[in-house]
């Protein structure tokens, strides 16, 4: 299972309130990458498009046909806590590469079991956003 990494804004460990700052909690600086753990409370909160931090990190990026371009990575928030950006992993790219993904212009589709995100954009259309480290 892919972990939640939260850019600048929430500590997970130790912490009864998800929704503290990281920096304000533990004096650690802004920006500062935080893993959540399953289990915790932010992994089950709803932060954008009705959908769970889990959810969302499980989700796939589909195109209009339901072709898929990638899979969600990580979950980028602002220091503020509002989700900011997905960093996503085009499919099949060789070496593997890692966009971000803004939220504007994603639909949830359900596709069985799974809630997908659909992007109005091309697998180009996606491999030309800016780069993501992995």
């Amino acid at each position: 299972m892919r972990s939640i990494t939260i850019v600048g804004l929430m500590l997970v460990a130790g912490c009864s309130d998800a929704s503290v700052p990281a920096a304000q909690a533990d004096g650690a600086a802004p920006n500062q990458a935080v893993t959540a753990a399953p289990g915790n409370a932010l992994v089950d909160r709803v932060v954008s498009l009705g959908l769970t931090a889990r959810q969302l990190e499980d989700a796939e990026i589909v195109d209009a046909s339901g072709r898929e371009l990638g899979d969600v990575e990580r979950l980028v928030f602002g220091a503020d806590g509002e989700l900011l950006t997905l960093v996503v992993e085009i499919e099949d790219s060789d070496p593997d590469r890692f966009v971000m993904l803004p939220l504007e212009g994603l639909t949830v589709v359900q596709r069985g079991d799974d809630r997908d995100l659909q992007a109005k954009m091309t697998r180009e259309q996606l491999a030309a956003l800016p780069a993501a480290a992995r």
